[in-house]
């Protein structure tokens, strides 16, 4: 298993024990998401087989396990269920997700709509597929934000049908409604830096063939709402290089224009060898009750009981003295 050599290569750093704050959610579990709407904790997740979506409900975001659950959508046509994500849009609740026919070149954006004041009553009902481009239409990971009275659609995406290479790209629109694109979309962010481009495990393990990843893109609003910060996964989620990287931009700047964004130089929230917890990422920034951003979901690998398990965390988050967000470890 790859992951072997993860610890062997990261074993020679010499620090001192430090409190572990996180939170393990769910022992097994992937591309956690969550919002708070009147009170409560709203939580959706990968499921184990990608074959549904369940969204999970609780007062309090650390007992979301074992809280109120429902599987919303269910279709047996559709495969590759991955990444929903749910949002409160106009009063309407909106679930964006991917999933294709079985074939992960057919990928593409969904959205379902329910007009129900609480998501898990209510009806979601199919909206629309989400056009990318005009040439074809693909995307991963989709996920969305209202900046200054103007939503966004941010995903993944391939620039062209792939052949024997693959680049994922972080893309942005604006959007006439929540499952219309009203501009076409526009690259934020490639793999250009050495640390985003890894695909070969240390013991040779790797993809069929070159894979450069910018994928599932997680965008939300400083506290002091002077930014818009966009977090993605970065290198291939199958190597022990799997990180964390952001861009942000002002939140009065064109978010349209890829010169208003800065991509940050280093990856952000790398392994730790003190608690153990190994490719940190696609990551939720959710609100308390009352609008603070103060809780960080992520998942992480960690080893137990003799393998390697996808495991979701939650942990305190903080700020740094520019307003950016400040991970620190996993």
């Amino acid at each position: 298993m790859f992951f072997t050599c993860f610890l062997v290569c990261n074993c020679g750093k010499q620090e001192t024990q430090q409190e572990n704050e996180a939170v393990m959610l769910f022992k097994v579990g992937c591309y956690p998401h969550a919002v708070c709407w009147q009170g409560k904790y709203y939580y959706t997740m990968q499921p184990d087989d990608a074959s549904n979506i369940v969204i999970y409900s609780s007062d309090n975001l650390e007992d979301i396990a074992s809280g109120e659950q429902r599987m919303v959508w269910h279709v047996d046509s559709m495969k590759h269920i991955w990444s929903p994500e749910l949002h409160r849009v106009n009063s309407k609740w909106y679930l964006y997700f991917e999933a294709d026919d079985g074939n992960t070149d057919n990928h593409q954006l969904y959205v379902l709509e329910n007009t129900s004041d609480n998501p898990i009553k209510g009806e979601f009902k199919m909206k629309d597929v989400i056009k990318t481009n005009e040439e074809w239409n693909f995307g991963l990971h989709p996920t969305s934000i209202i900046v200054q009275g103007k939503q966004y659609l941010l995903w993944s995406g391939w620039e062209h049908r792939r052949t024997e290479m693959e680049t994922q790209y972080i893309y942005i629109a604006r959007m006439l409604n929540p499952w219309t694109l009203d501009t076409e979309r526009v690259r934020l962010s490639e793999p250009s830096l050495e640390w985003e481009r890894q695909w070969i495990n240390p013991n040779g393990d790797r993809s069929a063939y070159p894979i450069f990843v910018n994928e599932n893109p997680e965008a939300f609003i400083t506290p002091d709402n002077r930014y818009v910060c966009v977090c993605y996964s970065a290198s291939g989620v199958w190597t022990v290089y799997h990180v964390l990287g952001m861009l942000y931009a002002r939140a009065d700047a064109d978010l349209l224009n890829p010169q208003s964004w800065t991509k940050s130089q280093e990856p952000l929230f790398t392994s730790d060898d003190i608690n153990k917890l190994y490719g940190a990422s696609n990551i939720s920034l959710v609100p308390t009750p009352e609008g603070k951003l103060e809780h960080l979901l992520y998942e992480a690998y960690h080893f137990e009981n003799g393998e390697w398990l996808r495991s979701i965390f939650l942990k305190p988050m903080a700020w740094d003295n520019e307003g950016l967000p400040s991970f620190g470890k996993p």
